[in-house]
């Protein structure tokens, strides 16, 4: 009897040991392809369900369409190796505009019913095209997200754009803060594209974790560290700043980007783009003007992002480049070379002569709001309030903008628009 009841106990022991089974789909975020028809949906499994599959359609009880994908094993830098299975699935022949039904998953479990509106192909669809855009959101002090997790579900964003830092940090605990963050953000991410660039703060293993939890246009090709997209007129271009500040992991990164941003400028402003999308809009995660206090790149006279980027982005006539990074909002004057170039008193910007420069990094995380300096002369309007940007790219000649204070309830604390009856380098003449 003795000899049993040890045996039995022994089992129970073995029994409880074991690890726990992570089959389910979690951590659900779309992205765009820059195809209307096409939707990417990503998610991720701590366990290998071996199949990747969503199931969509225009109706809950009639989701019969089916695609399938891949995954790929990440695998974490820290001491735990932390280990899980990213699925990427990208939907095909949607019909643009039109409302979809989906779920992700396996034969394993599925992910709960998520909805999500096909990007137009109108170029300007009724409305414009609506953007939601910040930088620098953590885990901690995620002050906005609420409010943008219920616009987002209400149909309000045909997009949302997050211009660096994520989650501060993902990589943290092993990386189950990024794990923590992604399913945050899932209550919006789920339901609009979640548009990225890589911030400072996702440098731990060489960008591992923003490289394998994202998955943009020019995945394959590079990480999502750079990519192109266009939605409505507008050509979109996220592009990295950090590989210029972290060189530890090579100079070639560095030239890589450079060489395809150049190409990449010179196919849009080719007459026969540039009809379909005036717009260029360049987005990254530090920005080259800034009344910031602390010692960061944009408060140098001659900064590593604006020596880069800024001559390259004036030659082919870039109109709107946003970033993040300082904790703060900032809306500059048309400004090129330190040099403030206004369409004119009255309307500044209506057909103004050089790019607007717009920062955008303060939704909130566990690190202090900046420090802002008086305003300088490049300077219109400039707020330490949490808060977020929303921009409506309206045609070929209208971008409005407001920034959304968190700390005031959701007022408009600031808006503005951008007018140009003439795109491209020919613009500042």
């Amino acid at each position: 009897m003795r000899s049993v009841v040890i045996c039995i106990l022994g089992l129970v022991s073995m029994v409880t040991a074991w690890d726990p089974i992570w089959l389910q789909p979690e951590q659900v975020h779309l992205s765009a392809t820059g195809d209307p028809t096409q939707m990417m949906v990503t998610w991720s499994t701590f366990n290998d369900t071996k199949e990747s599959t969503v199931e969509f359609g225009f109706q809950v009880e009639n989701m019969t369409m089916t695609a399938s994908g891949s995954r790929t094993k990440f695998v974490d830098g820290g001491t735990e190796k932390h280990t899980q299975y990213i699925h990427r699935v990208t939907l095909t022949k949607l019909k643009p505009g039109s409302l979809y039904m989906y779920r992700c998953g396996s034969s394993y479990g599925w992910s709960t019913q998520f909805y999500f509106r096909a990007l137009p192909s109108d170029p300007t669809p009724e409305g414009g095209i609506r953007l939601a855009v910040y930088g620098d959101m953590g885990n901690e002090n995620a002050q906005s997200l609420g409010r943008l997790q219920v616009e987002a579900q209400d149909g309000m964003y045909d997009a949302i754009l997050h211009v660096g830092d994520f989650a501060y940090d993902m990589e943290q605990d092993n990386a189950r803060v990024g794990d923590e963050f992604m399913r945050q953000i899932e209550t919006a991410a789920a339901y609009v594209p979640y548009m990225t660039c890589p911030g400072n703060h996702e440098n731990a293993y060489n960008f591992s974790n923003y490289k394998n939890r994202f998955t943009m246009p020019m995945y394959k090709e590079v990480e999502s560290l750079w990519y192109s997209w266009n939605i409505g007129t507008a050509h979109i271009i996220s592009f990295s700043t950090e590989v210029n500040f972290f060189l530890e992991y090579g100079q070639e990164v560095i030239k890589n980007q450079m060489a395809w941003l150049r190409k990449d400028l010179m196919e849009a402003t080719k007459p026969e783009n540039k009809a379909k999308y005036p717009w260029i809009i360049a987005m990254a995660h530090r920005p080259m003007y800034c009344t910031n206090v602390f010692f960061d790149d944009c408060t140098e006279l001659v900064g590593i992002t604006r020596k880069a980027f800024e001559d390259l982005f004036y030659k082919y006539g870039v109109d709107l480049y946003i970033a993040g990074h300082e904790h703060s909002y900032e809306r500059m004057w048309p400004i090129y070379d330190y040099k403030v170039y206004n369409g004119s008193n009255d309307a500044p910007y209506t057909n103004p002569k050089a790019p607007v420069h717009i920062i955008t990094g303060s939704a909130g995380n566990r690190e202090p709001q900046s420090i802002m300096l008086p305003r300088k002369s490049f300077t219109a309007f400039q707020s330490r309030d949490f808060g977020y940007t929303r921009f409506f790219i309206l045609n070929s000649t209208h971008i409005h903008a407001e920034q959304v204070s968190d700390d005031k309830g959701g007022q408009i604390i600031d808006k503005f628009t951008l007018i140009k009856d003439q795109h491209g380098p020919e613009a500042w003449l």
